[in-house]
């Protein structure tokens, strides 16, 4: 096996947790089969993944709004109330990642699917996210994991082999793009898990 020197961490369910849940259960009453079918043909996770590749939140939320008007004030939410959707840190996930960073034996870098226009939120929120190298933010280059566009992007502009690198990422889909292009990929399910598959490459932290 190649000697791992670089580690790519994605942000949103692996350091830090985010859930539209925390606005639209309280919308809908507590009533999830409600929410869930809001989420599954209004404001769906294919809409919102638009607008991690630097889609305008503004017009696909006017554009979503002339589909379902009947649904104007939930639509006008989901980005107008984007705040109270971001969560705390997972504080597992962030010791490990400063293992790494103490280290100095890593390159550490993030790659994540994000809208540049809430990124700022994030950045301003979680001291962490400046401890990396660098982080590719998907709404600002325009494209979006799981596209090899991105990956590739990541690779170049941080020198990085992609032999010699781990990515971490909550979404097999996004795992299965990396390791098509070579990445060694960790499917995150807990910060536990996450330790127990690194030794798988002889990682101990």
């Amino acid at each position: 096996m190649n000697k791992i020197d670089t580690i790519i961490f994605d942000l949103g369910g692996v350091l830090i947790d985010w859930n539209p849940e925390y606005v639209f259960l309280d919308v809908f009453d507590g009533d999830r089969k409600k929410m869930q079918w809001f989420f599954d043909n209004i404001c769906t996770h294919d809409w919102n993944e638009n607008q991690d590749a630097g889609y305008p939140m503004a017009k696909a939320t006017e554009e979503r709004v002339a589909l379902f008007p009947e649904y104007k004030k939930e639509i006008e939410m989901f980005y107008g109330r984007w705040v109270e959707m971001l969560g705390e840190a997972i504080d597992g996930t962030v010791d490990i990642l400063k293992a790494f960073v103490d280290s100095e034996n890593y390159k550490v870098v993030a790659l994540t699917n994000w809208s540049a226009e809430t990124f700022p939120i994030a950045l301003d929120k979680f001291d962490f996210l400046h401890w990396f190298e660098g982080i590719i933010v998907s709404g600002e280059e325009k494209t979006r994991k799981p596209f090899d566009e991105i990956y590739n992007l990541t690779l170049k502009r941080f020198n990085i082999k992609a032999e010699n690198a781990i990515f971490i990422d909550d979404n097999l889909r996004n795992i299965e793009a990396a390791n098509n292009l070579g990445i060694h990929g960790i499917q995150f399910k807990s910060p536990k898990d996450l330790q127990e598959q690194l030794k798988n490459y002889n990682i101990k932290l």
